[in-house]
């Protein structure tokens, strides 16, 4: 667990095992790097401070500081510097900090007081997301330099203290839910099926005072969640969703309606993947993960709006019991559905879950979903896709996803396409044609939030880093936990101001 602290003391003087500064291409002091004496050994390094160049000088070496050591980090032109590129380059940056223990950063001295507490929140949420490791299956200490236990944000003495402190707090709760999510992902389907996910979800809701149901397979039967079921036929563990109510303001205001898709475990059902597509199906559940740890974040942060969210969970196996090709099933509300690919399955557990809270009259819905593998053909590994009914919440989303740093690119839920989708025996099937798959699937949940404005959030691509990135290792990225709480955060402010 990592403490995160604010100080205005002088780069020089404060206490860590490592102080981390900054430098600009062409040799361009950051914050800190005079103060401290370190800007001849830079040059000298014959180092020009390109994004990625890094130099470690410890006290012995004759620096001006009373931390242990120091890291002088390159970050490219001031010019091109702003708090998202911050992020990521201390991002980059935990990894050595990790084999120190504790870190202090000058990093948000770089920005004028009015970003001030945007960029002392960004650097903590760099350095405790880049600082992130699984290891709950790991028997040796072999590779693993241990926790980040202390981080420390310097800024000025200038700037509002509370409002800094504040911004470290926001951060630890950010990286906390973000880490948790990313646990979600990263343990593997045989230990964490429905049911598990499920009582993780309990556990959580528990400890941050949101009221929690657990609907098991039974209640799903009687509430006609078709698609929940039917996905779960084949598996011999059960189906369940989770309903978590989070109450910001009055019990009257109306909501803003979450879900996530949860497949615990994707083999395609009988329209199998090969092997290799297997392989990393454990994080097929990535959607429902970061609506956990968003409603985990919203309720430690006291986020002034009313939530609801419904995640679906099912393990989408083939056995005698599977759904088949061609079958057609009822989903909560009436609507039927041909299911002509059992691997095309998200779409088919989100419907229930977007049907069932379109019936509590939300301001809008937003879930978000590995769902389709046209959307990283569109989008590639690192950008998700927003397509939906409004506009103006997709803007929102795609505002909060560039002010956390997780991007997001609208696409269009073209109205010819809907016909791809018109099934011959039902009242749609689940595909569509090869092309524009990810604007088909998204047709196919349209069909089940009526008039509510909404918004789905492919994340196919960047829920999962197959060999890691700027901030955290490979695995799961808990994306998009930061970009929800982001919107919810401005969606109550906004509201206050009216």
């Amino acid at each position: 667990m990592t403490t995160y602290a604010f100080s205005t003391e002088s780069p020089g003087d404060v206490e860590a095992s490592l102080l981390i500064l900054p430098v600009f291409e062409g040799g361009d002091p950051g914050p800190g790097v005079r103060e401290t004496g370190l800007r001849d050994a830079f040059a000298a390094a014959k180092l020009t401070g390109k994004k990625g160049e890094t130099l470690l000088v410890t006290g012995r070496d004759g620096g001006g500081f009373a931390a242990g050591a120091a890291l002088l980090v390159g970050v490219g032109p001031k010019a091109e510097f702003d708090i998202t590129a911050m992020r990521r380059a201390l991002g980059r940056a935990a990894g050595t900090a990790r084999r120190f223990g504790s870190a202090a950063t000058t990093f948000p001295l770089a920005f004028g007081a009015r970003q001030a507490t945007e960029a002392v929140q960004a650097a903590a949420e760099g350095l405790g997301l880049g600082a992130y490791r699984f290891r709950r299956y790991k028997t040796t200490s072999k590779d693993d330099d241990g926790p980040l236990e202390t981080v420390t944000i310097v800024g000025a003495a200038k700037w509002d203290a509370r409002a800094a402190r504040d911004a470290v707090t926001r951060a630890d709760v950010l990286v906390d839910a973000v880490g948790w999510a990313r646990d979600l992902v990263n343990t593997p389907a045989g230990d964490l099926p429905p049911a598990e996910i499920a009582k993780s979800a309990k556990a959580m809701a528990k400890e941050v005072g949101l009221t929690c149901t657990i609907w098991n397979e039974t209640q799903l039967a009687q509430g006609g969640f078709g698609g929940i079921l039917g996905v779960g036929k084949g598996s011999v563990n059960p189906p369940r969703m989770i309903e978590l109510t989070y109450r910001g303001t009055g019990a009257r205001t109306a909501p803003i309606a979450l879900t996530g898709k949860g497949i615990a475990f994707d083999s395609g059902g009988l329209s199998i993947k090969d092997a290799a597509g297997m392989e990393t199906m454990k994080m097929d559940m990535g959607g429902a993960a970061s609506i956990l740890g968003t409603m985990k974040a919203i309720a430690r942060l006291k986020v002034k709006t009313n939530v609801i969210a419904a995640i679906p969970c099912s393990e989408n196996m083939p056995s005698g019991s599977a759904q088949k090709p061609g079958d057609v099933i009822t989903h909560r509300g009436g609507t039927t559905s041909e299911v002509l690919n059992t691997d095309a399955e998200g779409r088919l557990v989100l419907a229930d879950a977007l049907a069932y809270l379109a019936e509590k009259d939300p301001v809008c819905i937003v879930d978000t979903a590995t769902l389709t593998g046209a959307c990283m053909i569109a989008l590639g590994t690192d950008v998700g896709g927003a397509i939906g009914t409004s506009d103006e919440v997709a803007g929102e989303l795609i505002r909060a996803g560039a002010a956390t740093g997780e991007p997001i690119w609208q696409l269009p839920l073209f109205a010819d396409y809907r016909t791809l989708i018109d099934s011959k025996v039902a009242d749609i099937k689940n595909i569509g044609k090869r092309y524009g798959g990810a604007i088909t699937a998204s047709w196919f949940l349209a069909e089940f939030v009526g008039e509510t404005p909404w918004v789905h959030l492919d994340i196919a691509g960047p829920a999962f880093s197959e060999h890691g990135n700027d901030l955290g290792p490979a695995g799961g990225t808990g994306m998009p936990v930061r970009t929800l709480v982001r919107f919810l955060q401005e969606r109550a402010a906004a509201v206050r101001k009216r």
